[in-house]
């Protein structure tokens, strides 16, 4: 009897798709634990355990992906910071960071030394401990994915958030602008080219956007205000699938509708030039240091207030409706259907990027 095919296709580089997800993983989940209050869900960056006396634990996991071509500090502060980013989404501040080193044969005494102070320098400017983890070099193992990585937030039960948590009304705010992890990677990888192509201005801008690639700042600052029905209801970092896909995942999570205004995100003119350059959708490139943020509508002006306050671009670009008007993108003043990018350009961008460099 011939295997019956599945109803899904592996996407060529990048994520699994929902669709993946959702009839590979979702149904497989271990044994139920009654303290396990948010599980795996397609878009939502964290789990949510309770562990008692009112308090919960957020727990999030990535690559750890180290690029030394940036220099260890660079690549370092860049690894932490992802995962310190999904876990502060939860609107707990990160706590407890663990991570795995399977690195290269190739890695000297002193790239180890030097990658493993910038790690701890980058922990404790967040505010993490790090609390185990495990370190050894081996056959096999290449740059960037040198292991895996967790961290850990922990606080009140009635703090939390997820983008399960977005409600029909919420003002829809999204930080720094579009394309921002793509602009700063193809920025420090590439300055020459940029340069060449924009001048030595826009290049530089590129290569800063480096620092900008974290939304620890901006989820912190935004749940100042308050959580839930005092303030911020969701958060979600725009990774794979840029701005769109974290829009579009927020709306899903929820089971809600949207709408948004595509001129009201911010498209920097180094994220144009660089998206322009090297052949990549602004909207739908991978953004690490992007936060979406849903909130009551009363709170916008606050939450916007509290970002201003601490040097954090940000605009509303939209409010949450309900799911039967579907998730809607309005581009110069006509609306259609925002639908998720399913594959990142970048990864295609930086593969050609990189041949081309090669040759």
């Amino acid at each position: 009897m011939a295997e019956q095919a599945p109803g899904y296709q592996l996407p060529e580089v990048g994520k699994i798709s929902p669709e993946v997800f959702e009839q590979v993983i979702k149904p497989r989940l271990g044994r139920h634990r009654p303290e396990v209050l948010v599980g795996p869900q397609h878009g939502v960056d964290v789990g949510i355990i309770d562990i008692g006396g009112g308090r919960v634990m957020a727990v999030t996991t990535d690559p750890f992906f180290i690029v030394p071509q940036y220099g260890w500090e660079r690549a370092a502060w860049f690894a932490v910071h992802i995962l310190a980013s999904d876990a502060a989404t939860s609107g707990l501040p990160p706590t407890y960071f663990v991570v795995d080193l399977n690195l290269p044969r190739s890695i000297t005494s002193e790239g180890l030394e030097a990658l493993w102070h910038a790690v701890d320098a980058t922990c404790k400017e967040i505010g993490m401990a790090i609390v185990t983890g495990h370190t050894a070099r081996y056959d096999g193992t290449d740059y960037p994915m040198v292991g895996g990585a967790m961290v850990m937030a922990v606080g009140e039960r009635d703090r939390y958030v997820t983008p399960t948590m977005a409600r029909v009304g919420d003002a829809v705010i999204v930080t720094k602008g579009a394309a921002i992890e793509a602009t700063g990677l193809f920025g420090v990888t590439f300055p020459d080219r940029i340069a060449a192509a924009y001048g030595q201005e826009i290049a530089r801008q590129a290569e800063e956007t480096f620092y900008q690639m974290s939304v620890v700042k901006d989820a912190m600052t935004a749940v100042e205000v308050g959580v839930r029905d005092a303030g911020v209801t969701a958060m979600h970092d725009a990774t794979e699938g840029g701005v769109w896909g974290g829009l579009y995942e927020i709306a899903v999570a929820s089971g809600v509708g949207m709408v948004v205004e595509q001129n009201a995100i911010v498209v920097s003119p180094a994220a144009r030039a660089v998206c322009d350059l090297f052949g990549m959708n602004p909207y739908a490139a991978i953004s690490e240091g992007t936060l979406i943020i849903t909130c009551r509508p009363e709170k916008a002006g606050a939450v916007l207030a509290r970002l201003e306050d601490a040097g954090i671009a940000a605009t509303q670009v939209g409010e949450i409706t309900p799911p039967e008007e579907g998730i809607r993108l309005v581009r110069d003043g006509r609306e259609e259907p925002l639908e998720h990018p399913r594959v990142d350009p970048f990864w295609d961008a930086f593969a050609r990027a990189l041949a081309e460099e090669a040759e």
